[in-house]
């Protein structure tokens, strides 16, 4: 568990005494080898501000892969864990460009930075003060006790202390984004996130509301009659967002949307064709982005491009030609499932680095490598599946 900080903490920090405590900090290894000697150091030139200095500048080299601008923010470890990466957060923003929003759980205002550049009026509450501060720092504003008036200095930002079950907000959209962990492990039953769905859709009832919710969620049984976003960023499956009907795209009911940290970006919806061609394998195999997968959009990806199905209930796709930007296997051969066949070939063919995807069967790749041996020299991809009722590998080129 990292370091507990306190208002006091966020003060100093965001200091002018703080900020070149922190530059100086900031050119020490703190690794994990150094982190003790570091540490000793830092406390010889501050004193009991030291942990602070070192967990602030260590959660900010964390953050920097997955936010914008971390290299000036503050942290809460938590909250860094539980923080929308820029990616994900600037493509909801602009769905909601020109909208007045409140985000009822703002954590430390990760997602408020996105907002504020597309929406006219934004606000954050939340009911922890160490994460308040945090947030008004990163933002650069003040926050108000709940009923208090005020207004950010130059910005379009108000941030407050409120319960997300309290509305304390008139004519915006609401955001929530409820915690999925508790006692370190994740929760899947909407109605114990905290704060628990149902409940935040009782007291936002006639709102337009989007919630954040863990992509692990069984969408069929959410009794959810907007839209249904599933995300991915750079080929990882981040998050679901649940948009109330006021805020989905008429006759969508399901959206993947691909990200990527290079700025790229498409989506694919429930509103595109899904009819497919049943026909047996092509010369490539596609495994499709976990965001199309997980929204259940995999026949509809097919349809767009051109490709179809290994088997019905398998997510793998196979065409004569792949996507542009997506990962093909090429297929070099096909055979049964047997170990015993399939080392023979492998060594056939000098296979060395071999990489292993399985999906419709019961196989851990890691042990199956092992016991393949694989010790030539030429990688391969084996992607076993069942197709009917049959394991069956396809061994590939590895691309």
């Amino acid at each position: 568990m990292g370091y507990r900080f306190t208002r006091d903490d966020v003060g100093y920090l965001g200091s002018a005494t703080g900020r070149a405590a922190l530059a100086e900090v900031d050119r020490l290894a703190l690794t994990s080898t150094s982190l003790l000697k570091d540490l000793e150091q830092v406390r010889r030139a501050h004193g009991d501000r030291a942990a602070a200095l070192v967990e602030t500048v260590r959660l900010r080299r964390r953050a920097t892969p997955k936010l914008a601008g971390a290299g000036e923010w503050l942290f809460t470890d938590d909250a860094l864990q539980q923080a929308t990466p820029t990616a994900v957060g600037r493509h909801r923003a602009a769905r909601l460009a020109g909208r007045a929003v409140h985000d009822v759980t703002c954590s430390i205002g990760a997602e408020l930075v996105e907002l504020a550049v597309v929406c006219p009026a934004v606000v954050g509450s939340d009911l922890d003060d160490v994460r308040l501060a945090i947030a008004a720092h990163n933002l650069g504003v003040r926050w108000f006790p709940v009923g208090a008036s005020g207004a950010s200095p130059a910005r379009n930002v108000v941030l407050a202390k409120a319960d997300a079950l309290r509305p304390s907000s008139r004519d915006t959209v609401i955001i929530a984004d409820p915690a999925r962990r508790a006692d370190g492990r994740r929760i899947h039953d909407p109605a114990k996130l905290q704060p628990p769905l149902p409940d935040l859709r009782t007291a936002y009832q006639g709102c337009d509301l989007a919630v954040k919710c863990a992509p692990g969620l069984d969408f069929d049984r959410l009794d959810w009659s907007g839209e249904i976003e599933v995300v991915s960023l750079d080929g990882a499956v981040r998050e679901a967002c649940l948009w109330s009907p006021g805020l989905a795209e008429p006759g969508v009911t399901r959206r993947a949307a691909v990200l990527g940290s290079d700025g790229s970006a498409w989506t694919i919806t429930d509103a595109e064709p899904d009819i497919i061609d049943e026909r047996a394998p092509g010369q490539w195999i596609i495994d499709p982005d976990g965001a199309v997968v997980r929204a259940g959009l995999v026949r509809h990806y097919a349809a767009r491009h051109g490709l179809w199905q290994l088997d019905p209930r398998i997510a793998y796709l196979t065409g004569d030609a792949v996507p542009e930007g997506v990962r093909g296997f090429r297929i070099l051969d096909r055979m049964e499932f047997r170990e015993k066949a399939l080392r023979a070939e492998l060594h056939r063919r000098d296979c060395g680095p071999l990489e292993i995807l399985a999906r419709g069967v019961d196989i851990d790749p890691d042990a199956l490598r092992a016991r393949l041996k694989p010790r030539g020299a030429r990688p391969h991809t084996l992607v076993i599946t069942r197709i009917g009722r049959a394991a069956t590998v396809f061994l590939c080129a590895t691309p």
